[in-house]
């Protein structure tokens, strides 16, 4: 009988990192250490599916962490259902070879609604007064009372936003070791993001990257051994690795200027307009899908793009085929930014006429990534003190608005997306089971392996 996997999604981990990192070397001591290529886009939800389907986006449909639903005619980022995942998951198939095989989703991405025995994913409360109140989902609803009553509320406000931090990820970590011990699954998916934070807001080649990975290995290298002292095989894995991104692509702005992007106004704020916009971008880091109303503006577009500093590949139809991304929920066009570059989705050209969305931490509203929102706006000498009211109110049952968020995309100084130029700044995995060694994978190649050492091919 295979021991039960516990899988740790410990994302932002590269080769470089590692060296700092003694527990969880510990892990490719013992087993192995392999580099780990991702699928494009090299973002979360696209490389989360990749992993758990073992097939492209432009099977499994992930084009990205949100993008233009052509039918409603929004752009959506961070939808949770897992309905959206277009192929199989590692554990159903797992099912099909052994009934009654059992998992546990601890913050991977698309587990509301996935066939799994325990689902935990942040989920905050929204109140019918707009107030927003830290909470986590649970399947099932008890698991959630349970959690809570061990660990405290989760702890939201850490997990994304200024005050991110290895707090969440603690969190996680702990909740993943209760459900280890009391629920006992077959396999155990954990994400714990907070490197992934961390290298965003500071770089790679920061201090502040050192101190993120010793926290990291902390944590993730308690609950590893947690797991093994159980019996458990344990793999690590990252998505990707973080790159110095000095550059931001204002790309929605040059399709404005050009008379291809269209916004309406209210109340003095401009709004996207996706309905009537000839061309617009839905930036995702070092991606972006854009998305072209008439197929006879496409090879002008392609060519203002093409031109545009900081953008190293527009794939076209051909382009994505071979790139895995050939999906009807992508971009007519595909933009790659350059190794130190990042899209921003800032459309508007004067920033009195930013909604008020854009300072706060919105991540369903804004038509794109915006990692700004990991910082409170450096050139705002009052930005903590009017914070510090906005909580009072907060506290006070008010309603409140954390404005904080600046509009200036400088303080960002890490990025990802692009397939890594070298393997050091890429991610990897790591396994405690030396059996099934291998020194290289693709992310395709991440659920044939759990399969494998879970004993559950068909």
């Amino acid at each position: 009988m295979a021991p039960p996997l516990v899988v740790i999604n410990a994302v932002g981990l590269t080769p470089r990192l590692l060296e700092h990192m003694p527990r969880l070397r510990k892990i490719a001591e013992e087993g192995f250490q392999a580099t780990l290529e991702p699928s494009l886009p090299a973002v979360t939800c696209s490389v989360q599916a990749t992993m758990l389907t073992g097939v492209d986006p432009t099977e499994h449909g992930i084009v990205a962490n949100g993008w233009y639903f052509r039918d409603l005619g929004e752009v959506l980022l961070w939808r949770q259902h897992n309905k959206l995942v277009q192929a199989e998951p590692v554990w159903e198939a797992a099912r099909r070879a052994k009934p009654g095989f059992r998992t546990a989703n601890v913050c991977w991405w698309y587990a509301m609604g996935a066939t799994v025995e325990q689902t935990v994913t942040p989920r905050p409360i929204y109140y019918a007064d707009g107030r927003k109140e830290p909470d986590c989902y649970t399947y099932p609803p008890e698991l959630h009372d349970r959690l809570v009553g061990e660990l405290g509320e989760f702890p939201l406000f850490r997990y994304w936003g200024a005050l991110a931090d290895i707090t969440s990820s603690a969190w996680i970590a702990r909740a993943a070791s209760s459900i280890i011990d009391r629920d006992r699954p077959d396999l155990t998916l954990v994400y714990l993001p907070h490197l992934d934070y961390e290298l965003q807001r500071h770089g790679p080649d920061a201090p502040q990257a050192i101190v993120s990975a010793r926290e990291l290995d902390r944590v993730a290298g308690e609950l590893a051994e947690h797991a093994r002292q159980r019996g458990a095989t344990v793999v690590v894995v990252s998505e990707y690795g973080i790159v110095n991104t000095p550059r931001p692509i204002d790309v929605n702005r040059l399709l404005r200027r050009e008379g291809l992007l269209e916004v309406y106004a209210q109340d003095g704020m401009e709004y996207l307009d996706p309905w009537v916009s000839r061309a617009f971008a839905v930036s995702d880091h070092q991606l972006a899908h854009v998305y072209v109303r008439d197929e006879a503006d496409i090879p002008r577009v392609s060519e203002l793009l093409s031109a545009l500093p900081g953008v190293a590949e527009v794939l076209d139809e051909e382009g994505k085929r071979r790139a895995g991304l050939a999906h009807e929920r992508s971009g007519e066009l595909v933009l790659v930014a350059d190794p130190d570059a990042w899209f921003t989705y800032y459309y508007w050209l004067d920033d009195s006429r930013a909604p008020d969305f854009a300072k706060t931490v919105e991540i369903h509203r804004k038509p794109g990534y915006d990692p700004a929102e990991l910082f409170m706006d450096p050139n705002d000498k009052s930005v903590r003190l009017r914070a510090g009211i906005q909580l009072a109110r907060k506290r006070a049952g008010f309603r409140y608005s954390m404005a904080v968020v600046p509009l200036d995309p400088a303080p960002v100084r890490g990025s990802h997306g692009r397939l890594p130029v070298d393997p050091a700044d890429g991610p990897l995995l790591l396994c405690s089971d030396p059996s099934v060694k291998t020194d290289s994978l693709h992310a395709r190649d991440v659920k044939d392996l759990l399969l494998t050492l879970a004993d559950a091919h068909v």
